[in-house]
């Protein structure tokens, strides 16, 4: 697996892969953290055009996707119940599915991002218990409650360096 730049080319397998990502998590109990629409095209082409937006390919196609910039996350400026491990600067990974079927690729997209800043953040819904195992699984610590621009609570991580 390989990861590389989102282009507005990838749009439709990148739809494809949400829709999948969509399906699964009302399957396994989550059917409210990405509605029917979400994420919608017009944000998908926002991350492609701001280069936020990465697609992880395996043998030549598309089998999942994510976004990862470094800087500021407005949402993570409060956190409750708990706190961030450091107040250091830190990547931040949204979005991240991966295609239906397909083992080991958010997993793999993690640890991509990991290496690109050893301080990553990243929030998901209490009811994504896949979710929440994987990072728990990759070495995330559940640091507290945050709330995205809409209000919703998530559950915050982070991942830092230890050395």
């Amino acid at each position: 697996m390989k990861i590389r730049r989102s282009t507005i080319n990838d749009i439709d397998e990148i739809l494809k892969i949400f829709e999948d990502a969509r399906n699964f998590m009302k399957d396994s109990g989550n059917p409210n953290q990405w509605k029917d629409s979400y994420p919608e095209i017009a944000l998908i082409r926002s991350d492609i055009e701001n280069k936020i937006s990465f697609v992880c390919v395996d043998e030549g196609k598309i089998v999942g996707v994510f976004v990862y910039f470094e800087g500021t996350e407005p949402d993570y400026a409060d956190i409750y119940s708990g706190k961030w491990l450091n107040d250091e600067p830190y990547g931040v990974v949204h979005r991240i599915a991966s295609a239906a079927g397909k083992r080991g690729v958010a997993s793999f997209c993690l640890n991509w991002s990991f290496g690109q800043c050893r301080n990553l953040r990243i929030d998901t819904h209490r009811d994504n218990i896949p979710m929440n195992n994987l990072l728990n699984k990759n070495g995330f610590v559940r640091c507290g409650i945050i709330y995205i621009e809409n209000g919703d609570e998530r559950i915050a991580y982070q991942k830092v360096d230890i050395e």
